[in-house]
This record gives structure tokens, sequence and C-alpha cells, in this order.
């Protein structure tokens, strides 16, 4: 496996490790504000997504899949947001985070500027429900 020294992907898993495979790992990224912000992270070092081989390109799709229904059946929000940027990273991953009305940054992007302060009762809540939701995605993507 290709890893390229000094990228933080591949020195560090990049948060808590939800589901690990040989070619992948889902993580919980510590996003303050954003208790339900999830990463997929390609194990090898890889910039771009046309870089992988088409099999590997539909195993992520369904990974994401997976991920943005378990989102949506546990924690019901107002939308899902996937995304895969890589400008500061250039290690291929892609982002899945449950969005709701009352975040910090709603409607805006989690890295715009934020338009209202957090709600500590809701990001409470919220976070009460990930033992569940992460649970679901273990057994969910066991066979990806």
């Amino acid at each position: 496996m290709t890893q390229v020294p000094g990228c933080v992907l591949c020195d560090e898993a990049g948060g808590r490790v939800v589901v690990q495979s040989p070619r992948w790992r889902l993580i919980h990224a510590s996003e303050p504000g954003f208790p339900a912000f999830y990463r997929l992270v390609w194990q090898e070092h890889v910039k771009e997504f046309s870089q992988l081989a088409a099999a590997d390109r539909h195993a992520c799709v369904d990974i994401l899949v997976t991920v943005e229904q378990a989102l949506l059946r546990h924690l019901q929000p107002d939308k899902v947001n996937l995304a895969t940027l890589g400008n500061a990273v250039p290690h291929l991953h892609w982002h899945a985070i449950a969005r709701f009305a009352w975040d910090t940054h709603f409607p805006g992007a989690v890295w715009a500027a934020p338009q209202r302060a957090a709600d500590e009762r809701r990001i409470a809540e919220l976070t009460a429900r990930l033992p569940a939701l992460e649970a679901d995605l273990q057994s969910g993507l066991a066979a990806a």
C-alpha cells in the first residue's frame, strides 16, 4: 500500500475509527458543533477519485450510500452533506455530515462562518444517538 510520509491521513487515523477494512476506513471526526461528522478515508494514498479502479470507485459510492442511509434513519437530519475536497489534505476522503436547521452554520457549509450560537442541548441529544448509529454502520459495512 502506498503511503506518503507527512500526509496526515497516511500517518494517523484522522479520527476515531468506526469501521476499517483493508481498503478504507470510516472515522468519526471530532468537529466541534457537528457531532455527526464522519469521513470515509481510502487507506492507500490516492489523490483523485478517478485514480481508483472502477470496482473500488463503485465500492466507495456504495459505502457512502450506506453511511447516508444510516444517518437519515438514525438522526433524521434536514440534509446530509457528502463532499470530497482534498485541497488541504490531498489524500482521497469523503465527508459525510448530518446537518440540521439548528446547527451553527446551516444552511451554509460547515466551513463557512457560523450563523448562530451552538445549541448545546440538541448537540448532546444527537451525540447520545451516535452509538446506535455506529453499531448499525458496523453491521451494515461488515461485508463491504
